[in-house]
C-alpha cells in the first residue's frame, strides 16, 4: 500500500537514496551530480511555499519509494504565477508499479488548490518511458529543445511537455 504525503525534512535521506541511482544511471534525468543528504535537507527546508513536494511511502516498510515536486516557473514576474514545473522520480526497482500515477493524482489536486493552471516539464528525449508516463497523465509535447543538455560530453535533447488544467 502506498501513502502519499507532503515532504518532511527527515525524508531527505530517502529522497537522496532514490535520486542518486537515477542520476548515476546517466539516462533518466538531466541532473548530473549526486546529491548529499544535507543538500537535500536544505532543498526541502528552502522549498518554495507556493511549491508542492509530495513523497510516496510504502506503508508496509515505511520507505520512500517515489516523490514528485512542483516549483513555480518563475519568480521574477507574476505573469507565470499559474505555471509550475513538475519533476517525478520513482525508485528504479519499482518503476511501472503505479507509484507515479498515485503521485500525479495527489499533485494535480494540490496544484489546483494552489492556483496552478498549467504544469510544465522537460523530459530527456531518450527517456521514452518517462515521456509515455507523462503523456498518459494528460501532458502533451510542445516541442524539442535540441542539444539542451550535455552530460559526460554528450548532448541530449529534451522534450518540452505541458498539461493545462
Amino acid at each position: 500500500m502506498i501513502e502519499i504525503r507532503d515532504v518532511r525534512i527527515e525524508d531527505a535521506e530517502g529522497i537522496a537514496a532514490i535520486l542518486n541511482p537515477i542520476i548515476a544511471a546517466r539516462c533518466f534525468t538531466a541532473l548530473d551530480t549526486a546529491v548529499t543528504v544535507d543538500e537535500q535537507r536544505e532543498f526541502i527546508r528552502t522549498f518554495s511555499p507556493r511549491g508542492i513536494f509530495l513523497v510516496a511511502i510504502d506503508s508496509t516498510t515505511n520507505r520512500i519509494v517515489g516523490f514528485q515536486d512542483v516549483s513555480p516557473f518563475a519568480d521574477f514576474t507574476h505573469a507565470f504565477d499559474h505555471v509550475g514545473v513538475i519533476g517525478t522520480y520513482v525508485d528504479l526497482a519499482l518503476r511501472r508499479s503505479g507509484i507515479a500515477t498515485q503521485l500525479f493524482a495527489a499533485t494535480y489536486e494540490a496544484a489546483r488548490r494552489k492556483g496552478y493552471e498549467k504544469l510544465f516539464s522537460y523530459v530527456r528525449a531518450d527517456n521514452d518511458a518517462a515521456l509515455q508516463t507523462y503523456l498518459r497523465q494528460g501532458f502533451r509535447s510542445v516541442g524539442t529543445a535540441e542539444r539542451h543538455g550535455k552530460i559526460d560530453g554528450i548532448y541530449i535533447d529534451e522534450i518540452l511537455i505541458e498539461k493545462l488544467f
